[in-house]
């Protein structure tokens, strides 16, 4: 038997969780399938959590400002603003400074600070630092809070998720005038006008399951953690602070600090802990920031997850040209927490035929058409 409805969506972690939810408020009934046993279980479960606007891409500036002012009323978010510090190095600095121009004309309440401004805020070497940009209403959410508090909200309005609902199998039964997705499921088959890929870092392996192409890779980052801090500096609070000519970045998280560095190398699907890479990461910390020598490494506490990238580490958001239906909420690069309150409305407004409150068009997929499949803008800051 197959189990028919409005809308499909394809994946239960934030992002799947959001667009559910906005669909469903919308009134289409919407089944939500999800390959693992619980939803926000991978990506969004592993999260870092923050949540920022200081972006260079105008897009990205808009759709987390956007979610911000959702997370910030949504009580299971548990949104904290402690702050993004951005330490920059000359080289890097007129980059970053047409970034602070571009977050003030969009109304962004971002400072620029010197060196010895952002030091009394995180202490750090400052010698080859040409300035500093902080934003004290950027900060970090419950990821999973706030997906299931999405999936409440769908389920309020129909939606029906189903775990342990692998996708085997995809078919395009429907015609351009009238679209028809058929999903064949370890849980049963599914069909539907509307499909929504929000598979995360499996985007592209399932857009390939029924031929289409979504230029989306996984990649394993880790975040590490620190073993509890004692004594005086135990209860301070570190803004989520990021050293930019190396992309080390770290934050507080109760007496514990959270830390790491992105390896360009890690794409794929690997697993577990990459512990070698400590051994990169750690001297890259303590030259910025010397006190973190200080701190012993909980290695239990330590974990890692996946970010979905896409060439121009910009998501995929919009109608998939020439498969009338299937629409992409993918490759977020590790924004997807920070953006996905603003892609659940535009992705309904998309489905349902409206202009998004936010222009998405710089995401859609046909940016990669072009020669080498190459976008032609690049967000530039990527933690």
């Amino acid at each position: 038997m197959i189990t028919r409805c409005d809308a499909l969506v394809v994946g239960a972690g934030i992002i799947g969780a959001a667009c559910a939810r906005r669909l469903a408020e919308a009134g289409l009934s919407v089944t939500v399938l999800e390959r693992e046993a619980a939803p926000a279980t991978q990506s969004t479960g592993r999260s870092a959590a923050g949540i920022r606007v200081q972006f260079s891409e105008a897009v990205n500036i808009r759709l987390s400002a956007a979610s911000l002012a959702e997370y910030r009323e949504l009580p299971e978010a548990a949104y904290r603003p402690i702050g993004y510090l951005f330490y920059v190095p000359a080289v890097q600095w007129p980059t970053h400074l047409a970034g602070l121009a571009l977050q003030h004309s969009l109304g962004m309440p971002v400072e620029q600070l010197s060196g010895e401004q952002a030091s009394a805020i995180v202490p750090a070497r400052i010698d080859d630092i040409a300035g500093a940009t902080w934003c004290a209403t950027d900060g970090v959410i419950d990821p999973h809070g706030a997906a299931m508090a999405f999936l409440a909200g769908a389920r309020r309005h129909g939606a029906v998720l189903k775990t342990g609902a692998g996708v085997e199998r995809i078919a395009n039964a429907g015609s351009a005038a009238a679209p028809r997705w058929q999903l064949g499921t370890t849980a049963g088959d599914f069909e539907a006008p509307v499909l929504i890929n929000c598979t995360g870092a499996w985007a592209g392996r399932f857009a390939a399951l029924t031929g289409l192409r979504v230029p989306v890779d996984a990649a394993r980052r880790i975040v590490f953690a620190t073993g509890p801090r004692t004594g005086t500096d135990s209860q301070r609070s570190y803004p989520l602070t990021v050293d930019v000519g190396t992309g080390f970045w770290f934050r507080s998280e109760g007496p514990r600090i959270l830390f790491g560095l992105s390896n360009p190398d890690d794409t794929g699907f690997g697993e577990g802990i990459d512990w070698p890479w400590l051994e990169t990461v750690y001297p890259i910390a303590v030259d910025r920031f010397p006190w973190l020598e200080t701190l012993d490494l909980d290695r239990k506490a330590s974990w890692w997850g996946y970010y979905e990238v896409t060439p121009d580490h910009q998501p995929v958001v919009g109608p998939m040209p020439g498969a009338p239906g299937w629409f992409n909420a993918c490759g977020f690069s590790g924004h997807g927490v920070q953006q996905a309150a603003a892609i659940g409305r535009v992705v309904a407004q998309q489905v349902e035929g409206q202009t998004p409150f936010i222009d998405v068009s710089s995401l859609a997929i046909e940016r990669f058409d072009g020669p080498g499949g190459a976008a032609s803008q690049r967000e530039s800051l990527i933690v």
